[in-house]
């Protein structure tokens, strides 16, 4: 799967991608290609649009049903979705998707003004995923070489769930995965 993964993620997002995205109105694709294209919009580098694309990619490869936050039950789709990226991407794909809840509950820690801009689906899976971060944790998060990406990140998932906000589609994204897969066999297979 090593040169299909690209394909793959695509078919995912296009398949599993009509679940419906949490609470809000739109489906798991619409919120996929509406962060992938605010990051593209705002001119970010390839890995973060990348990023953006396959931000959630974890809710798509678990077994754990549409809506396990429904049940009480963190997914952990942020760990489940970078473990499955990071052995074919590059860490600049995978660390931002990895810390993306985790920037969540900095940004609800360090802007007073952030709760309240959350989807309630948002603030529920909040809850689950250990709230806003205390004082050590803040610290601890922005010594990691991502976290600053991983905002990023985080403000473009609150803000792609826009109903019927028209986007380029999945092919038009599939570039900046390519750019982001990592060299050698794992990856591209270029050595």
């Amino acid at each position: 799967m090593d040169q299909d993964i690209v394909a793959h993620i695509a078919g995912l997002i296009s398949g599993k991608g009509e679940r419906q995205y949490g609470l809000s109105t739109i489906n798991q694709r619409a919120h996929a290609l509406q962060a992938a294209w605010l990051a593209e919009q705002a001119g970010c580098a390839p890995a973060l649009i990348a990023a953006a694309l396959v931000h959630d990619i974890g809710h798509m490869v678990h077994d754990l049903g549409e809506d396990p936050a429904a049940e009480g039950i963190d997914d952990l789709h942020e760990e489940r979705g970078a473990a499955w990226l990071g052995e074919r991407f590059i860490p600049a794909v995978t660390e931002p998707v990895r810390l993306h809840v985790a920037a969540k509950r900095y940004l609800c820690a360090t802007e007073p003004s952030y709760f309240a801009r959350l989807s309630p689906d948002s603030v529920r899976s909040l809850a689950l995923q250990g709230g806003p971060m205390a004082a050590e944790e803040v610290t601890a998060f922005e010594a990691l070489a991502h976290h600053a990406a991983a905002v990023q990140l985080r403000r473009f998932d609150e803000a792609a769930k826009v109903k019927g906000l028209a986007t380029p589609d999945v092919a038009h994204f599939l570039p900046y995965l390519k750019a982001g897969l990592l060299p050698g066999p794992n990856g591209t297979g270029l050595n």
